[in-house]
């Protein structure tokens, strides 16, 4: 099983990340932050990824520091999970619909990261939850674990839909591009060689 865990200590917050590729979806979540830990309960259950974060943060400031620290330590233990990415499929691309909203998520496991988030949110809030936060978590998560990542929410008009449209296509996407593809026969999925 490709699993990794990752331990990030700042002061400003104390994470404890653990991730399983190959997993059934099981979550332990404890962010601090009621929304994020939503998101990420339904990202592991839709990615199948096995999934415990545990996030003691400066919430008395606010949740910035505490959703992006996240993002980068989760983003960390992906990249340490698939290691020289022998054999994935390497890239996937979902249209994720939410009632009325509907993303679109592309995803290159490409060792070369960059996002691209065309994603806008008509409220500041989702309940306590700050919606610039998603994409700093996005931004976070990318960046860490060597993705190309591309999130566009072609339309919609609830906050809490979209958001939840951009994490579970995000899994969605991620559980086929971490998929071994058996006919590549182990290699690295680049006629670089690498990732």
């Amino acid at each position: 099983m490709r699993s990794a865990s990752i331990s990030r200590k700042t002061a400003e917050t104390d994470i404890a990340v653990s991730v399983g590729l190959d997993g059934t979806g099981q979550s332990k979540i404890a962010t601090g932050i009621g929304f994020l830990d939503h998101m990420l309960d339904l990202f592991a259950r839709h990615g199948l990824f096995d999934l415990e974060v545990k996030v003691d943060g400066d919430l008395h400031i606010d949740q910035h520091h505490s959703a992006e620290d996240c993002g980068i330590a989760l983003g960390q233990a992906f990249a340490k999970a698939l290691g020289d990415k022998r054999g994935v499929t390497r890239y996937a691309d979902i249209h994720l619909p939410m009632d009325e909203a509907l993303t679109r998520v592309c995803v290159d496991i490409s060792g070369r990261p960059f996002l691209v988030f065309r994603t806008t949110f008509r409220v500041e809030k989702i309940g306590q939850f700050d919606t610039e936060l998603v994409r700093e978590w996005f931004q976070a998560f990318a960046m860490n674990a060597g993705l190309t990542l591309h999130v566009e929410t072609l339309y919609g008009d609830n906050a809490h839909h979209i958001a939840e449209s951009c994490f579970k296509g995000l899994a969605r996407a991620l559980r086929k591009a971490v998929a071994i593809d058996p006919r590549e026969e182990g290699r690295v999925p680049s006629t670089k060689g690498s990732l």
